[in-house]
């Protein structure tokens, strides 16, 4: 079996490469390295069936070539981050819904099934948990940078359900809400290993905002599991699906939590979001799925701890150095 990864040497993409490269799958990545790296799928290139094609989607000339080979597309590439979307709301918009409508194009002229990667962020202002999939979604104020990655994924969900049920392509909608893990960067804003590896150099340990604002993370060994169970499923064909974490922690506590599995010296400061972001910057005060739809279709119940995702994450860090 064929599978085709866009973005598969990003931090989810390594991962879910590696996964099927271990099951003995073909595996095809397109990825033009603007967010992800070699270092993530170096070992991953000595396999004789694994193949990367370092090319932005939006200019490949061998796309259709690619999409023919696959049996399965999962589509990732896009831009990530809350610092980086912030800076180039632009790209952002361009990246994402562009990329996805090119994949969704040539992919329904073969009826190839497609898994694609959405965000907890289009649940946008939402004040109610746990989130479940046929919410109603409430955006923040377009004139706020970060609405345009939400709006962008957004868009994106619009086009592959239009392609389901208008042109029976086969796809899935996975809303991811904060994967983490070793090769996960903190260079785009990403909470959990920057504070890890703030902790690690003893630096301060910057919380944006009040820190009361909570969140669940997710191992990304659970989230891939789940995907290579919604690649199986023809359940899932034409659903969205929340997968995420069950335990609700308020960034204030994560930043504890992290100082003393790591043994840290650091002080924990706080830094408001309109000198870490832009100002008015908007943030969500809870963001919590409802996993019981993936219970229900994929048996989905992550076996990660946040402990054990904090330590994975120390342990690669302290050996990588990122």
């Amino acid at each position: 079996m064929n599978i085709l990864i866009t973005g598969g040497a990003g931090f989810i993409g390594s991962h879910l490469s590696e996964y099927y490269v271990s099951k003995g799958y073909n595996v095809l990545v397109i990825d033009n390295l603007s967010t992800g790296s070699i270092k993530n799928i170096r070992k991953l290139k000595e396999s004789k069936n694994f193949r990367l094609l370092v090319e932005d989607i939006r200019e490949s000339r061998v796309l259709y070539e690619l999409i023919d080979e696959a049996d399965i597309i999962f589509h990732l590439a896009a831009a990530v981050g809350v610092k980086l979307i912030v800076e180039s709301p632009v790209n952002t918009i361009e990246n994402n819904v562009h990329s996805t409508e090119i994949i969704l194009s040539i992919a329904s002229k073969k009826k190839k099934k497609v898994i694609f990667a959405s965000t907890s962020e289009v649940y946008g202002c939402l004040d109610k948990v746990p989130y479940e999939e046929d919410d109603f979604l409430l955006i923040g104020n377009p004139q706020k940078g970060r609405w345009s990655y939400a709006c962008s994924k957004l868009l994106d969900e619009f086009l592959v359900l239009s392609y389901y049920k208008e042109r029976k392509l086969p796809a899935v909608i996975v809303r991811l809400f904060n994967t983490v893990g070793p090769r996960q960067t903190g260079r785009y804003g990403m909470v959990l290993p920057t504070f890890v590896k703030q902790a690690l150099s003893n630096s301060d340990i910057t919380v944006f905002g009040d820190g009361t604002q909570t969140r669940t993370f997710t191992h990304v060994k659970d989230v891939i599991k789940a995907l290579g169970k919604i690649a199986d499923s023809d359940r899932c064909i034409g659903e969205i699906i929340n997968i995420g974490g069950v335990e609700e922690i308020s960034i204030y506590d994560l930043a504890k939590r992290v100082k003393k599995i790591t043994g840290s010296k650091s002080k924990i400061v706080f830094i408001p979001y309109d000198k870490a972001y832009e100002k008015g910057f908007e943030d969500m005060y809870r963001r919590v799925p409802s996993i019981k739809k993936a219970e229900r279709l994929i048996q989905y119940s992550p076996e990660n701890s946040l402990e054990d995702i904090i330590r994975d994450v120390m342990n690669y860090i302290k050996k990588e150095g990122d």
